[in-house]
């Protein structure tokens, strides 16, 4: 703490502890500051925001429900209001560090003592006015850390799903299969296990690139549909604890208000409070398409190396030099940098995967790691999807010639042989023609194996 900031004491179970004077967070989150110094690392403010959207419905339940009044009810409301505005004098209070233990009642503490103090402004009062409106019998009535985490992380991947991540797929996939037409009529050697393959255009190549990003669209989408059931109303274990039966649909129908979404009630409060299950299935389902980008992107970096000593079968836009050295070097940036988030996304689902497999009994306390990761990967995903598709598909050009060289001595041609002259001496004139370095098509014409209109019809492509 600065020798020179103001504070002010604040109680809570354990005691007395100094708060700054300006800060909208309390006791319990001063603890976290204290006790969690690990990393640099602040929950992202798409679950802050989720995380207020919550409270303000639980505010609204609780005064149709008779349990507070409507003046103390109209501050919470105004204060999540302002956060769930972007409000970055109430966001810069958020600074409880990911790593922090107990399920992420340190989270939950930070959100219910900031909105406290925030809505204690709104009616007048000097923040740690507790007596007036508190964050645990007000603020936090009716929900537990166990619940609201849980939902929080399920609202906030959701609509990052649905508003960042799957746009940018599309966006993605529309520019490859633009390309797919554009390259439709180039001929260019196929490669498998990287030696000549037979002919194919490198149109049908950015088709099968353009089909994998649709199907991963398809697959997160399904997946993401998990995430809209809400363990919200369960409190601690799922037995929704204290609160009035109806809690949880009068919650969760203000939520659907407020984010014009469906979520909807867990069927089983108690599997919900248990497991991270929704979160981990929509996290395989973007892995396996970060797998599939990694793929596609290591691809255009092959099929653009060169340009005189590699492959040279595309150009990309030039971004920026390549080399504090080499000059006039031009790298793949965006394909690189795309492949660095497929590499980060892949590693933070499986962290997820261990999390999810340590949850016990009727909890899973990895919930703020669990919840920062999802949210990073499809944060960083989405933006890298968007920028390949803008800064790097939209603007790469066919080396028309090069391509077409590479399919004309593919040894692969000799596949066109087999059912004519037969496997075994197919294989021969390829292996001639690898001796020689002539083309599969000059050693046929030189064998004289079949007529010159026989060998053009044949090798026409």
């Amino acid at each position: 703490m600065s020798g020179d900031q103001e504070f002010r004491t604040e109680k809570d179970t354990l005691g007395y502890i100094k708060v700054p004077k300006d800060a909208y967070y309390g006791a319990q989150t001063q603890r976290a500051r204290e006790n969690f110094r690990i990393s640099e690392l602040r929950m992202q403010k798409e679950f802050i925001k989720a995380q207020a959207v919550i409270k303000k419905a639980c505010a609204i339940a609780n005064l149709k429900l008779e349990r507070i009044s409507e003046e103390k009810a109209k501050a919470i409301i105004k204060a999540c209001d302002e956060i769930i505005a972007g409000n970055e004098k109430l966001l810069d209070n958020f600074v409880v560090d990911v790593y922090s233990a107990g399920a992420g009642v340190s989270l939950n503490m930070n959100i219910n003592e900031v909105i406290a103090n925030r809505a204690l402004e709104i009616l007048g009062y000097e923040k740690g006015s507790y007596d007036k409106i508190h964050p645990n019998d007000d603020v936090n009535l009716g929900q537990s850390t166990n619940d609201t985490i849980r939902s929080a992380m399920n609202i906030a991947g959701y609509l990052l799903i649905k508003n960042e991540l799957l746009p940018a797929m599309e966006l993605l996939k529309e520019e490859l299969y633009r390309k797919a037409d554009e390259f439709k009529s180039m001929i260019k050697a196929g490669r498998t296990h990287m030696q000549d393959a037979v002919p194919m255009s490198l149109g049908q190549e950015f088709s099968g690139y353009a089909r994998a990003v649709e199907l991963g669209i398809a697959r997160i989408k399904k997946a993401g549909e998990d995430l809209r059931e809400l363990n919200i109303g369960g409190n601690a274990v799922g037995t929704a604890i204290n609160n009035p039966e109806n809690f949880p649909e009068i919650v969760v129908s203000e939520i659907n208000k407020e984010t014009g979404e469906s979520f909807k009630p867990a069927e089983n409060l108690f599997e919900a409070t248990q497991n991270i299950d929704s979160v981990a299935n929509a996290s395989s389902a973007i892995k396996a398409f970060a797998s599939s980008l990694l793929k596609i992107a290591q691809d255009i970096i092959l099929l653009s190396s060169g340009p005189r000593t590699g492959l040279n079968e595309i150009h990309l836009k030039p971004l920026q030099p390549g080399s504090s050295i080499m000059p006039g070097k031009i790298n793949p940036v965006i394909p690189e940098a795309v492949s660095m988030v497929a590499c980060d996304v892949i590693a933070r689902d499986f962290s997820i995967t261990i999390a999810q497999q340590h949850g016990k009994l009727e909890l899973n306390i990895f919930m703020p790691i669990v919840a920062y990761n999802f949210l990073h990967e499809i944060k960083i995903l989405a933006n890298a999807c968007k920028s390949f598709a803008e800064l790097c598909i939209k603007h790469i050009k066919a080396n028309e010639e090069v391509c077409r060289k590479y399919a004309e001595r593919t040894l692969a041609l000799a596949t066109l042989l087999s059912p004519i002259i037969g496997y075994e001496k197919a294989a021969e004139i390829a292996k001639e023609a690898l001796k020689t370095g002539k083309s599969v098509k000059d050693v046929v014409i030189e064998k004289k194996i079949m007529r010159r209109d026989e060998i053009e019809r044949i090798f026409k492509f």
